[in-house]
């Protein structure tokens, strides 16, 4: 029984922990991480830490103990002061007249071999023609000798003539406009189109933050390795900031309709999230359903967004998490304006 005991106090403590880390973790979209770069990192482990405390949460619930409390509270209080991790219902409504929205960051097109499926580039082109987006915007995007998507306009701005790699707007309706915001001492970037639509002019952004360079298979999270990729990422959310407050500054001229969309290679818990969807709507938070993860790593995690002026009216949003031709998944959303 004493043993029992220890062990019980000790999983509580634990639970403590656990509790006291997602309760701090509330205030990382209001804390810039130039101020605090180490403490932005764990604007990544939002999602894994909410799982923590659930289980915690139906462990003690299953005991009957009131232990269940502490976790209870903590995700009560996120559930009513940040985005929600998991959605219980979607909205699915289909008009002719919708704007369908793709964002995709392809990994370009599986030019390295990252797969060993060698059809994996075709593979991509006729998901995107399959399902037919009026606007696509591509992150990671190489410029292929097969590059085959059937969209009549398209933007490409890649790091250089004879450097292929960048990004790319597709989409069914005249581009009026396009520039590149150039983004300084990185390979990421963010580009702009304005397009056509019937009498309506629409800004369309296409938005890849810095890299945060993850990967489960590779990383080694000893003493060394894991001071070494602390350091990474705490350099990646401070050129994250540069960035957006650029992208910010940019976006502030125009008072149009606006889609952003794009890998922001960090949460909806982050600060470049919060400064990126204020006074905009989050297609997920609007339609979607389940966790939204849109990249594949050891922890649900929503690094791809699609945001819309809030006078947009949001239908239907799509993670197509079958679809294992990238590191990430494509997500779609159906839009109208009022």
């Amino acid at each position: 029984m004493k043993k029992y005991s220890v062990m019980h106090k000790l999983f509580f403590f634990i639970n403590s922990v656990f509790a006291t880390v997602l309760l701090l973790s509330y205030v990382l979209p209001f804390v810039s991480p130039k101020l605090i770069p180490a403490f932005a990192v764990f604007s990544l482990s939002v999602p894994l830490l909410v799982l923590i405390n659930a289980f915690f949460f139906v462990y003690w619930l299953l005991k009957l103990h009131k232990n269940a409390l502490l976790s209870l509270l903590v995700l009560l209080i996120g559930w009513f002061t940040s985005p929600p991790l998991v959605k219980f219902s979607k909205k699915e409504i289909i008009l002719n007249n919708d704007l369908k929205v793709m964002s995709y960051n392809v990994r370009l097109f599986n030019h390295y071999k990252h797969l060993e499926d060698v059809t994996t580039e075709q593979k991509i082109y006729d998901f995107i023609n399959n399902e037919n987006p009026d606007i696509l915007t591509m992150q990671e995007f190489y410029q292929s000798k097969s590059l085959n998507i059937k969209l009549p306009y398209k933007y490409i701005k890649t790091k250089s003539k004879a450097n292929k790699f960048g990004l790319a707007i597709y989409t069914k309706y005249p581009i009026i406009n396009s520039g590149s915001l150039n983004f300084k001492n990185s390979a990421n970037n963010t580009i702009f189109v304005d397009i056509l639509k019937n009498k309506d002019t629409i800004r369309v952004y296409n938005v890849h933050l810095e890299s945060l360079k993850l990967n489960p298979k590779k990383e080694n999270f000893g003493e060394k390795d894991s001071e070494r990729l602390f350091k990474r990422l705490a350099n990646g959310f401070e050129k994250q900031v540069n960035q957006t407050e650029l992208i910010l500054q940019h976006e502030s001229s125009w008072k149009g309709k606006k889609i952003i969309c794009g890998d922001f290679n960090n949460t909806a818990y982050s600060w470049v999230y919060q400064k990126l969807s204020k006074n905009k709507q989050d297609a997920f938070l609007n339609a979607g359903i389940g966790l939204g993860k849109s990249f594949r790593y050891l922890y649900p995690m929503r690094i791809d967004f699609i945001l819309t002026d809030k006078n947009t009216t949001i239908n239907q949003y799509k993670t197509y998490n079958d679809l294992k031709l990238s590191d990430h998944y494509p997500i779609m959303t159906r839009i109208n304006w009022k």
